[in-house]
């Protein structure tokens, strides 16, 4: 019998494989942070043994959530500016705090109560864009979750980089310490077309094919943005961005909110995909994303939750569920984006647009062990009829009870094993008593 670091036993596992199965009964065998074996409880208990064995009756075991768009240093922002348009909140309010208080310990200690967040919420890997990223990856390091991170890049200076340069060489520094890790990606991260000139976004770009890195950037989050960039360039965003050699399957973009059929048809034959964040664009009243558009033409779609500042949380579960409500409404059709559809998004639909395909999304041998465990057994989780309706419209973050991220528990029953909480409570409540005086 072969020994394993994990068994998780008795499961109700969601493969979301090829053939999408769903494992009564099951259980996952786990070593030296892979799936060793899937199947049956009784069958893989005969063949495999470990010290750490978690009884996952009555919960759902299935692939970790992936957050396709946020920025988790923000996590101190919350609530801070509601209830703006989006260009006055980050030119009167945003900007102008980051200016004053964004400094390596901020962005860390943010980053850090950021990640425990993401845990609670069920998130094994995410995609940020900020300052300081190397901050933020030592935080990831940390709580040992898997992530894809940038430095925001602007033409205008920020606290810690004076230019754009700085910024790119900044990221690639990240991707040269970083590239022996396998749960910490660096990537190449325009902020915007509207923060970004044209030669900064085409050295940004040569830049991350030259060392092999992602490209992550903002693009059509609002009717502003679409106008201003059709009156200074005569063309749509994605059209711009076509015509300067920007877009490839490397490329993910945020938001994509007004993007007409034209410019979806481009990003399929690029291979770019769009990460959605549903809730932050209702509360900035951005608009909403044309998802029907994108699915008729192939474009990878996966969900984002920006950061706090602007949702107010970072929960995945919450934006399978609104994403789904609104656009059968706005499509007024019932049947418009089922729920096996939506849990596709959120994990290997996600795991596809960043090229993690082959490690993570699914529940499957040889892939890496990223896996969350939901409880069923709670009164409001009861009965169960369909698991992905289930998991759509019914459940919530706090039904996600356990983690396991390249095959380390990262979270048992609710308690984070990698990160002290009450440490990130003291920190938080020191910053927010800095932030209200700005307020003042």
């Amino acid at each position: 019998m072969q020994r394993v670091d994990i068994l998780i036993t008795n499961g109700y596992v969601v493969t979301l494989n090829k053939k999408m199965e769903v494992l009564q009964n099951a259980a996952i065998a786990i070593h030296n942070g892979l799936i060793m074996a899937i199947g049956s409880t009784t069958d893989v208990t005969q063949k495999f043994q470990s010290e750490k064995v978690i009884n996952a009756t009555s919960k759902i075991v299935m692939p970790g959530l992936i957050n396709g768009h946020t920025h988790i240093p923000m996590t101190y922002f919350r609530g801070y500016a509601d209830d703006l348009v989006l260009q006055d909140w980050l030119e009167k309010y945003i900007w102008p705090a980051e200016e004053k208080f964004v400094k390596a310990d901020f962005v860390y200690d943010a980053a850090l109560h950021g990640c425990a967040e993401l845990i609670k919420n069920g998130v094994t890997m995410f995609n940020d864009m900020y300052f300081y990223s190397q901050e933020t990856a030592r935080a990831v390091k940390k709580a040992g979750l898997r992530a894809i991170l940038g430095e925001g890049i602007l033409d205008f200076p920020m606290a810690f980089h004076k230019t754009p340069d700085s910024m790119i060489s900044y990221a690639v520094e990240g991707h040269e310490k970083y590239k022996d890790n396998e749960l910490i990606d660096f990537a190449i991260m325009p902020h915007a077309i509207y923060t970004c000139s044209k030669e900064n976004l085409i050295h940004a770009a040569e830049v991350a094919r030259e060392h092999g890195m992602l490209i992550h950037t903002h693009v059509s989050e609002t009717k502003k943005e679409v106008d201003d960039c059709i009156r200074e360039h005569s063309m749509r965003p994605i059209h711009y961005l076509e015509s300067i050699g920007f877009l490839g399957d490397d490329v993910s973009i945020a938001h994509g909110v007004w993007i007409d059929d034209k410019e979806q048809r481009i990003l399929a034959e690029r291979g770019t995909s769009v990460n959605i964040c549903t809730e932050c664009n209702l509360k900035l009243s951005s608009g909403f994303t044309p998802i029907n558009g994108y699915r008729k033409n192939g474009v990878i779609v996966n969900f984002g939750t920006d950061g706090v500042a602007s949702n107010n949380n970072l929960s995945i579960l919450d934006e399978m569920d609104i994403t789904s409500k609104v656009h059968k409404a706005i499509n007024n059709d019932p049947t418009f984006l089922p729920a096996e559809d939506v849990v596709k998004m959120a994990t290997i639909d996600a795991a596809e647009g960043f090229h993690k395909f082959n490690e993570v999304g699914s529940l499957e041998k040889g892939k890496k062990a990223d896996i969350i465990m939901l409880d069923m057994d709670r009164l409001e989780n009861m009965p169960m009829y369909n698991v992905y309706s289930h998991l759509v419209y019914t459940m919530h973050s706090d039904a996600v009870k356990d983690m396991i991220v390249n095959g380390k528990l990262l979270m048992e029953n609710r308690k984070l094993l990698t990160i002290d909480e009450q440490e990130l409570r003291d920190k938080a409540e020191y910053y927010s008593k800095e932030l209200k005086k700005n307020i003042s």
